[in-house]
Order: C-alpha cells, then sequence, then structure tokens
C-alpha cells in the first residue's frame, strides 16, 4: 500500500483539479478558439504556422498533477479548413521528481496530411512517438520562418498556470473524444 501512495495522492490532485461538470461540444468548441485566438495574439509565429498548416488540434485547459507519479488529462478540438474536424482527449501519467499542479494549454500544427493521417490512425497515437514532432519554444519560434518549416507536426504551449516541474508531451496519449451534444 505505501508503495501506491504517491499514486493516489497524484490522482487525487487530478481529480480536485478537474472541472466538476461534463462539457458540451459547443462549450469545448468555443473555449479551444479563444485559445487558438490567445495563442495567435500573442505568438505571432503560431499564426504564420496556423496559416500554413492543414489542421491545428486545441487543448485549451490540460491539468496536470503529481508527486513522484503524475498524471495529466484535457480535452481538445481539431480544426480544418476552419471547421470542427474531430473532439480528442490528451492524457498521460509520469513518474520520477516531480511535485506541483499546473494548467497549461497547447496546440498542435499539422503541417500535412501524412502527420494529420497519423493523429486519426488507430484512434489516436503516442505524441512521444509522433513522427516529426518539433515542440515550439521561445528560442525556436524567434528563429522560425514560413520557409524553414519541415514537414510534421509543431507543438506551442501558452497560458501556463500552477506550480509543476518541467513540462513536455513525452509519452502523451491522444485519442478521439465524443463530449455531449
Amino acid at each position: 500500500m505505501n508503495s501506491l501512495r504517491p499514486l493516489l495522492y497524484a490522482l487525487l490532485a487530478l481529480a480536485v483539479t478537474l472541472p466538476a461538470h461534463a462539457e458540451t461540444a459547443r462549450e469545448l468548441r468555443d473555449r479551444s478558439e479563444r485559445a487558438l485566438h490567445h495563442l495567435y495574439a500573442n505568438n505571432h509565429k503560431a499564426r504564420e504556422i496556423g496559416d500554413k498548416a492543414v489542421a491545428v488540434l486545441v487543448f485549451p485547459s490540460v491539468y496536470k498533477a503529481g508527486f513522484m507519479v503524475g498524471a495529466q488529462t484535457g480535452n481538445g478540438v481539431l480544426f480544418k479548413e476552419g471547421r470542427v474536424a474531430g473532439y480528442y482527449n490528451s492524457s498521460a501519467a509520469s513518474y520520477g521528481l516531480q511535485a506541483g499542479i499546473q494548467k497549461f494549454s497547447y496546440a498542435l500544427f499539422f503541417m500535412d496530411e501524412q502527420s494529420l493521417h497519423y493523429l486519426n490512425k488507430s484512434g489516436g497515437f503516442e505524441v512521444g512517438g509522433a513522427p516529426s514532432l518539433v515542440v515550439a519554444d521561445e528560442g525556436f519560434s524567434s528563429s522560425l520562418s514560413t520557409t524553414t518549416l519541415q514537414k510534421g507536426i509543431y507543438a506551442f504551449f501558452f497560458g501556463q498556470k500552477g506550480l509543476m516541474a518541467g513540462i513536455g508531451l513525452q509519452g502523451t496519449k491522444i485519442s478521439q473524444y465524443h463530449p455531449t451534444e
């Protein structure tokens, strides 16, 4: 039982941070659109990539909690040609030196149909194993131009709140999700 205690604490902490009500498809779409507009307003490179992307998957609120063992979860919307093309869940579990609770947003920009097809293969994918995934931090964003864009997937993190050591997508599972109408 003592070896399970950190896992139980992490899961309890995550459960406490999650919204109490089930979100409708419309609410999730509206929050995802607002989150994407916020990213574009604060990061012009993200907007440039968004203009070139074939689709954008936006997770407006991802909750992460942990103490030695951690968990994270959040729901998002895939936009293709300005319309909703699907709903997805992002979840992960981790183990290691970590402590804290955090809420953040992220967007995945699919630069070609092959990368987008990979998302829907087998109902989702492990982000850590995704082909050509590039996490676009501030240093990367400042040196990026639309002529240096490669095929694949670009990830932007934004809107971090709370304290949690480290942030990343290694081991994150993204799968289709069906919100209530």
